[in-house]
């Protein structure tokens, strides 16, 4: 058996061990949360010593904490990321990310498979800065690149996306990208570091909720983003200024879900994966949407760029908006709520949650039928997700 040494741990130790000194204060196993707002100085040479010499250190909670750095330190490890900052929010990484990017008269690709929330604040919200967005049909690469225009700051896209688990061609994304001199952010949420890393097919930045997988337990809301220190710099120095910063604890309950996110995802992948085939067969199901499934339109791109599907799986039931609804009120493990990676299996309806204030019609445009589902299964055991969606159908049926 050979004792040499690996040159990087494996995944799994990385998300334990990864971005902290072996040394750890007064000896204590977990990360200590530094609960403050202040750090002191010395004296005046050690003010000196910060101020003229750059001599890095901690000065106010706002602009950095020992927590906080250690979850930086580890996620960028993660994603093989030269730098990482967190938030206080999925979405305050993303707004916070593409404003520090762009200015009056700058002009952006997104992609309208995209979260609700994220096309709001490009559509709506950067135009009161004098900033253009055009959206573009997923996987229409043609569409893409002719939407690009000499003032394009940069295309962003998620991948898988939500609801339909559209997986984008990385590959191809950077050539269009790399033709025209614009940047390129990912949003990889639904994919994790895990079972893609956007960075290594040459993607710019990218993007996470760590309110999903990465903490893992349902319990805290953070954001972060990732990439080269000299792209992550200007969001940080905005992020100082924006405020969305991350707490301590909240820093502390990452790092604790990080240490089994590996293990996490690995049984997830293996669950959502028998749970799509048992939806795929059932009669009551028209339609799956899985990317590790074959009749997934992107089947060989995720194939390709992942190594696993993830834990969410979108179907469409047979029937009316009544017997959606019969379905939901039939569950009796598996809880209706619109959130995903944790460690309960949850279940939404677009329809009557997220798009609950769009007319039929409206819905119905952006493929938001009266009977799509999204299931985010969890680390139950297999079997029981399984018999709960049984029952609820048919009690559906009834």
């Amino acid at each position: 058996m050979s004792t040499k040494k690996k040159d990087r741990l494996g995944m799994s130790s990385r998300a334990i061990h990864a971005g902290e000194p072996r040394e750890h204060y007064a000896d204590a196993i977990t990360t200590p949360i530094f609960q403050t707002s202040t750090f002191i100085f010395k004296n005046s040479k050690d003010i000196e010593e910060y101020t003229k010499d750059k001599k890095e250190r901690f000065e106010y909670g706002r602009y950095g904490n020992p927590t906080e750095l250690i979850a930086q330190n580890r996620l960028a490890d993660l994603e093989g990321a030269e730098d990482c900052l967190v938030f206080s929010s999925g979405m305050m990484a993303i707004t916070t990310t593409i404003l520090s990017l762009v200015r009056t008269g700058d002009h952006i690709v997104i992609t309208d498979d995209s979260y609700k929330k994220t096309l709001e604040f490009c559509k709506f919200y950067l135009k009161r800065f004098g900033i253009e967005c055009t959206i573009v049909p997923f996987g229409d690469y043609d569409a893409l690149e002719k939407a690009i225009k000499k003032n394009t700051r940069f295309i962003f896209s998620e991948s898988p996306t939500n609801p339909y688990l559209n997986v984008f061609d990385l590959v191809l994304l950077k050539k269009i990208a790399d033709r025209h001199g614009v940047m390129t952010l990912i949003d990889s949420t639904i994919a994790t570091p895990i079972n893609q890393r956007p960075l290594e097919f040459g993607i710019d930045l990218v993007t996470h909720s760590a309110t999903k997988y990465l903490s893992g337990h349902n319990d805290i809301l953070a954001g972060t983003v990732l990439g080269r220190k000299d792209l992550i710099a200007p969001i940080r120095s905005l992020h100082k200024s924006m405020g969305g910063l991350i707490d301590p604890h909240c820093c502390y309950m990452l790092l604790r879900g990080l240490k089994t996110f590996p293990m996490r995802v690995e049984k997830m992948n293996k669950t959502a994966l028998e749970v799509a085939k048992f939806l795929e067969d059932h009669p009551d199901v028209e339609k799956v949407y899985y990317p590790y499934l074959e009749s997934h339109h992107h089947y060989a791109i995720a194939k390709e760029q992942m190594t696993g599907g993830g834990c969410v799986v979108t179907f469409v039931m047979k029937g009316r908006i009544e017997d959606a609804n019969r379905f939901m009120d039939s569950l009796e493990m598996i809880f209706i709520g619109p959130s995903f990676g944790g460690t309960e299996t949850l279940i939404t309806h677009p329809a009557t949650v997220s798009y609950y204030d769009y007319s039929r019609e409206a819905r119905y445009e952006l493929g938001v039928t009266d009977t799509l589902f999204r299931l985010a299964v969890g680390l139950e055991d297999v079997d029981d997700i399984i018999d709960d969606l049984e029952r609820a159908f048919d009690k559906a049926r009834k």
